[in-house]
């Protein structure tokens, strides 16, 4: 009898799958998609129903051959790609381009990679999707027409080289309205204060002037607008006696959350963890393909972890209901399971991303794990066994206390008991401290006042994004799917139309803002977060049988034909973009900001060519444009004002002033490269140690101390997000190499331009 024979599209999957089952299965690997859109044309015909031309793509031409040869001699022919839309393309596309036997043909879904997942879903093959088949190609229609038509124009009106896609534009203009709401920000100072007050039993506890005349001039979370008003409300409260007039004793439950979906995933993981949504699906793929546990054989982790629902299986409950009780105690357990509900539009062919072995222990797994395996799969572990836990019981207390005519208020919460939070507590986006404990009080009861404080504080503009709360919007938005979110920031900071920060926010470039003006003013509907999140639910209906492939690319394909053919007639020139009123040192005419595939973003004389000066720069905080100091222009001595040179010392090159000896002036040379070391200040500067052995390290050393030997380059790690790479050659080739110890992480030198 003939072997059946598995296709997945990973070696990794494949190698697992064959480890778990033996001699008795022949189990190949696509290595990801095979048939493809050509590269270099259209590929889509919308004369023609909107036809594809997939073909071979040529280096997976040998994949194929095997295949097909396996084929012919196998048993059964078990597609087991992703159970996902581009795992449905991958199958599909593989049975139609190898004209495979349709009597021995069978789809096959692996949502977790351990033995009896796979031996249940071998005994319950079914069919292809052609539904789902059909959504995928409609997005990759769509896709393509966006950015084969879209892309030329861009050519012509902004740069050559430049990009669109049609989610990852809509990303990009929010990045960019952000930084509009921050620039056009007009700060303002208002005050608080407080009283210190106790009880006579601790702790001693601080309270907020909340409002004054016996209520009737309130402040709004107690903000002060004025320094007088202030101090009058300062003196009011040294002057009277402090009473509770109010007390309010509440006891509340708190909930756990549910288990992870792939974006709640991607945004703890980014909270905790400090990983970017492109490592943090890297990492959980290596989970979910399969680890050798050593004993327990080699298995995946983790269940399928592009979902967005939060079902899971009830064996898995009930396993995890077990854990709770041996590890915590019965008191941990709720009296039932808990089950949660999917938000709208979810889709529920997978289960949450759960641990394929809820009694698999994070320790239990550590010693075979990579560290970043390790500490991604104790999230999800966490996460998972907390969400079948007891609620955290709280008692939360709110006073109110008057003194003379000002009313303050003070709240605090203690916890009752633990519940989940034994194990497992969410992080939040930009949040403040919890609330502190309060001493015993009641009615009428006088205070001691301790002293009283006054607090200056300025209102602050809304924050960038981090990639948690990007991820975060772009699902409330429903724009995209969450298996897309990662290669979407990801491609927003190649395509250099935005940059991370060293509190890694998303910072759009000059060049980013540029092509998000034009294309808010061109093609407002393709950039338009409604019609986007529209385009999504009609793919999620020609998935269910509700919608035709054909009637959704007519609809969209039409008025953006009109779009671009506007934008092509337009008579104007190119678009203006990143102009300033920065002058020329040299000639006196405005600098404006260029961008470069090869060296990024730098100022540029819009006398060019009859003037060829050109600057690095940098945003400040405020969204100011800041250009960088040149080593190879002058620069002024700090000790005499007089002009610097580039010189040779036993510890690397430095400026030195040109009136040496008679002034000794000097200044370090420096890269140009930020200090990536969270609140320092620092360049990084060349120095060499006492045997003569170059390194970079920073300015502000010895209260900074990091430092690298090789060249530091201002590119983030697209794995880490960490500030600064760094240039190393090989015979071979030129690479960058993430200069955080933690990560390490290689791109060629071309890829990362």
């Amino acid at each position: 009898m003939n072997k059946d024979l598995i296709i997945v599209e990973s070696p990794t999957k494949a190698k697992t799958i064959g480890r778990i089952l033996g001699k008795d299965y022949e189990v190949l690997s696509s290595n990801g998609h095979v048939i493809d859109l050509p590269k270099k044309e259209l590929g889509v015909d919308p004369d023609n129903g909107f036809a594809l031309k997939n073909l071979a793509i040529p280096s997976k031409k040998k994949t194929l051959t095997q295949i097909s040869k396996t084929s012919k001699e196998a048993g059964r022919i078990l597609l087991a790609t992703d159970p996902d839309r581009e795992g449905e393309a991958i199958a599909s596309l593989l049975n139609q381009y190898l004209k495979l036997p349709e009597d021995r043909v069978y789809r096959v879904l692996f949502h977790e990679i351990t033995r009896k997942a796979i031996l249940e879903a071998l005994q319950k093959p079914g069919k292809l999707d052609e539904r789902k088949f059909r959504a995928q190609q409609a997005r990759r229609a769509i896709d393509r027409l966006v950015g084969y038509r879209l892309s030329p124009v861009l050519w012509k009106k902004i740069q050559r080289g430049l990009s669109a896609g049609r989610v990852q534009s809509v990303a990009l203009r929010l990045v960019c309205e952000r930084e509009r709401e921050i620039r056009a920000f007009v700060p303002t100072d208002f005050w608080y204060v407080h009283s210190l007050l106790e009880s006579g039993s601790p702790p001693s506890f601080r309270a907020r002037a909340i409002s004054t005349d016996s209520g009737k001039t309130t402040f709004k979370n107690g903000r002060i607008p004025d320094e007088a008003s202030a101090r009058a409300v300062m003196a009011h409260l040294s002057e009277n006696t402090h009473v509770v007039t109010d007390l309010t004793v509440k006891k509340t439950a708190r909930s756990p959350f549910p288990p992870f979906i792939t974006s709640t995933l991607q945004q703890e993981a980014a909270r905790k963890l400090r990983f970017t949504a492109k490592k943090t699906m890297m990492v959980a793929q290596q989970l979910y393909e399969g680890i050798n546990l050593g004993k327990r054989g080699t298995m995946g982790l983790i269940t399928y972890m592009r979902t967005d629902s939060v079902r899971v299986s009830d064996e898995a409950v009930r396993t995890a209901r077990e854990q709770i009780a041996s590890r915590f105690g019965k008191e941990y357990l709720p009296s039932s399971p808990r089950a949660f509900r999917n938000r709208k539009g979810a889709q529920d062919a997978h289960e949450a991303i759960r641990p394929s072995a809820p009694d698999l222990t994070p320790e239990e797994a550590m010693p075979f794990l990579e560290k970043d395996q390790a500490r991604l799969y104790d999230l999800i572990f966490r996460r998972f066994l907390a969400s079948q836990m007891s609620d955290a019981q709280v008692e939360k207390t709110s006073v109110q206390i008057e003194a003379g005519p000002v009313v303050l208020s003070a709240s605090g919460q203690r916890i009752l008991f633990p519940g989940f939070t034994a194990l497992y507590t969410e992080s939040r986006d930009d949040s403040e401290n919890g609330e502190p404990d309060l001493p015993p009080l009641s009615k009428g009861l006088g205070l001691t006042l301790l002293e009283t404080d006054l607090e200056k504080k300025t209102t602050q503009p809304p924050p960038r994004y981090t990639e948690a709360t990007l991820v975060k919007t772009l699902e409330e938005k429903g724009i995209g799917r969450p298996s897309t979110y990662a290669s979407i920031l990801d491609t927003l900071r190649k395509r250099n139309y935005a940059t991370m920060n060293q509190q890694r926010r998303f910072a759009p470039t000059a060049l980013g803002l540029g092509v998000n003006d034009y294309l808010t003013s061109r093609f407002p509907r393709l950039v338009d977060v409604g019609f986007t999140a529209g385009m999504e639910d009609q793919l999620d209906l020609i998935e269910e049988g509700d919608r035709e492939y054909l009637e959704v690319l007519k609809e969209f394909y039409s008025p953006f034909l009109s779009e671009i053919s506007a934008a092509e007639s337009e008579k104007e020139g190119r678009f203006s973009w990143g102009e300033t009123d920065i002058k020329c040192p040299e000639c006196g005419r405005p600098l404006s900001i260029r961008s470069s595939g090869k060296t990024g973003e730098f100022l540029a004389c819009t006398g060019y060519p009859e003037c060829r000066y050109t600057s690095d720069f940098e945003h400040t905080e405020e969204g100011e444009i800041r250009p960088s100091t040149s080593p190879e222009r002058p620069e002024k001595c700090p000790e005499c004002g007089g002009p610097m040179a580039l010189k040779q010392g036993p510890t690397g090159p430095f400026l030195g002033c040109k009136n040496y000896p008679q002034c000794k002036g000097t200044r370090p040379f420096s890269t140009g490269v930020p200090c990536p070391v969270d609140g320092c200040k620092g360049e990084l500067v060349t120095r060499k140690t006492r045997k003569g052995k170059t390194f970079y390290g920073c300015s502000s050393y010895p209260v900074c101390q990091f430092a690298v030997w090789d060249e530091p380059v201002q590119h983030p790690c697209p794995v880490c997000g960490f500030p600064v790479m760094t240039r190393r050659k090989t015979r071979k080739e030129e690479v960058l190499v993430c200069a955080n110890k933690d990560c390490g992480h290689r791109i060629k030198g071309d890829e990362a331009g």
